[in-house]
């Protein structure tokens, strides 16, 4: 009998160790995956920045695109109105989220959207019907400069829908979805432009 109540104590030391050990580890595997995700945001909302960037020069440049433009299309109102409004919009939508991750929701993407092809609809216009601002240096400069900054734009989101993907996958999948439901995490859109055309960025050059 006396065997028998060691070896009882003996299998629950190993049942109570066992249970133990599964804990240790379940709180180590918590720990750790926590810890993945608040990299993943920190990644996510580090790279949406570093595109907000570039978006807030293409807001600082509109405004003189806009005035030189004026100087040789003055009854182009409703051209100049739209980009104007089309700015507007996406500094507000950038203002409403603020310079974060959390910015880029439907409304700041669909802000950008209209913003770039109400730009695209400028440059375009323009290099029809007058000819005459390829002349201008002021124009040819900031072109030059909306070009540029467009490629940065395109680069940057790229970055930041690599960055996007990584950190759906692991909120979404099992057990990490697990943690991330704790820790209220919700997938993200991809900043994508839906229009095929509006993939490439706004042509300048008068070549």
């Amino acid at each position: 009998m006396q065997f028998l109540s060691l070896s009882g104590a003996m299998i629950g030391g190993i049942v109570g160790g066992a249970i133990g050990l599964i804990l240790v580890i379940g709180i180590i595997w918590y720990i750790s995956t926590h810890n993945s995700l608040i990299r993943l945001k920190n990644d996510v909302e580090e790279s949406f920045s570093a595109m907000d960037v570039h978006m807030k020069k293409r807001y600082d440049l509109i405004p003189n695109l806009v005035e030189t433009c004026k100087g040789y299309a003055k009854h182009e109102s409703e051209t100049f109105t739209r980009v104007t409004e089309a700015r507007n919009a996406a500094m507000a939508a950038r203002s409403g989220g603020g310079s974060s991750a959390a910015a880029s929701g439907v409304d700041r993407i669909s802000a950008e959207r209209e913003l770039t092809s109400s730009l695209r609809t400028l440059l375009n216009f323009v290099q029809e019907q007058y000819p005459q601002l390829k002349a201008d240096s002021q124009f040819n400069n900031l072109s030059r400069q909306l070009e540029q900054i467009e490629e940065e734009i395109a680069r940057s989101r790229k970055y930041y829908n690599a960055k996007i993907k990584i950190f759906n996958n692991k909120i979404e999948q099992f057990p990490s979805s697990i943690v991330a439901n704790k820790m209220k995490l919700e997938r993200r859109p991809f900043f994508e432009i839906e229009d095929e055309a509006e993939r490439v960025a706004p042509k300048v050059s008068f070549n």
